[in-house]
């Protein structure tokens, strides 16, 4: 028996196949080496042949995707018993040359088999190509077709891709947000009835087309989660202080998500104690600037400590404009503090600004205010300031 299956594969294996010839099969074999070195590797261990072969088939899996599809032995191992059911190599070879044809390179296509063995049983003709036709129709580069099966391919190759993607982009307001989104939650693509519970109860909290699209991209797991969990999130925003539909609800619910009302209570008493704030001046503080929650605790003590003890600026000062606390320290409040202080060192100052002013208006204006007006007079202050904004300390910016 042993022989006479010994002499059918050869048989078979001495055959030509489409894998060996098709011009889109060659370039997404993983060593330039594909069926027919595979083939000769068998052959030459008839032992390894027949432990590599499906035993009711005929056909080397474990071989073909070794050989032909780029995997590691170990990934083919685990792969192979998900294909036990094939018995020739033309429907791999012609999801292979689609895989191709999408512009996917070897390594791209052994991601794509490791993780989803079942993606060589997909038809061509009537699955993955209209699939690419739906999505081509929706707007999607074929690059980003090829992104997206990447990142997940076993969504990728049913149907319902299609009308998903198409409910997706309107809610996204953009492929690339979309694809950003799915990269980092693919859960996006198997729950969509879920997300569509969270959608209709967010808007009911006042979230319009523009909010909604910064939220999803933002925290795309906050859309897939228990529509429970997110009411509890919405109560625990409003606890705040930050009623629906004002315009800090989204950075507030950003801030809040995925916490508990132990670590917020945590995070409000690191608040106080490292601003000296009292109850009231939390609770002016969080409604204007609610992501405050969001910083890291290092990051929170280092701009205190700067604002207080270096500016000299009052913690009631800080709580009525908390928005400065999370201004970066290094890369903006201190090179303009250190103008700002130059400036009035050398009386190029009429008068005292607001340190909040300083800190918080864009780089144009600061600099047409603060650098510009003074170039004659302070020649080297706009080549200092660009220093100290590398993480410098100019020598003319040094204080005694």
């Amino acid at each position: 028996m042993l022989r006479r299956r010994g002499r059918v594969l050869i048989q078979m294996l001495s055959t030509p196949s489409a894998a060996t010839t098709s011009p889109l099969h060659r370039p997404i074999s993983a060593a330039a080496r594909p069926q027919l070195h595979a083939r000769s590797c068998i052959l030459s261990s008839p032992r390894r042949l027949l432990s590599g072969i499906s035993p009711t088939t005929g056909f080397a899996v474990e071989e073909y995707l070794v050989g032909t599809c780029g995997l590691t032995r170990p990934q083919a191992l685990k792969a192979s018993p998900k294909l036990a059911h094939l018995r020739s190599a033309a429907n791999p070879d012609a999801v292979l040359a689609f895989l191709a044809g999408l512009g996917l390179s070897g390594a791209d296509v052994a991601a794509v088999i490791a993780r989803d063995p079942k993606f060589l049983c997909a038809g061509v003709d009537k699955g993955l190509s209209p699939i690419v036709a739906g999505l081509s129709g929706l707007g999607l580069s074929h690059s980003e077709i090829a992104r997206l099966l990447l990142q997940s391919p076993n969504n990728f190759r049913s149907r319902s891709i299609v009308p998903k993607l198409q409910y997706y982009l309107r809610l996204f307001g953009s492929s690339e947000r979309l694809l950003r989104a799915i990269n980092f939650n693919t859960a996006l693509l198997a729950y969509k009835s879920k997300v569509e519970l969270n959608v209709a109860f967010l808007r009911q909290c006042g979230f319009g087309d523009c909010d909604m699209a910064k939220l999803c991209s933002s925290i795309p797991r906050m859309v897939t989660t228990d529509l429970e969990r997110v009411q509890r999130m919405v109560a625990l925003t409003e606890a705040l202080g930050v009623p629906r539909g004002s315009g800090m609800f989204r950075h507030a619910l950003s801030a809040v998500a995925f916490r508990d009302e132990k670590q917020i209570a945590a995070k409000v008493d690191h608040l106080k104690k490292t601003l000296g704030w009292s109850d009231a001046e939390v609770g002016i503080a969080l409604p204007k600037a609610p992501f405050l929650l969001a910083k890291s605790s290092e990051s929170l003590q280092h701009s205190s400590e700067f604002l207080m003890s270096e500016v000299g600026l009052e913690p009631a000062y800080i709580a009525q404009r908390p928005v400065i606390l999370c201004y970066s320290l290094e890369g903006r409040m201190k090179p303009r503090y250190y103008v700002v202080k130059f400036l009035k060192e050398n009386g190029l100052l009429k008068h005292d600004p607001s340190y909040y002013t300083v800190f918080k208006e864009t780089e144009k204006y600061f600099v047409g205010k603060f650098i510009y007006p003074h170039k004659e007079a302070a020649p080297h202050l706009a080549e200092d300031y660009a220093a100290s904004c590398g993480g410098e300390v100019p020598t003319r910016f040094k204080f005694t």
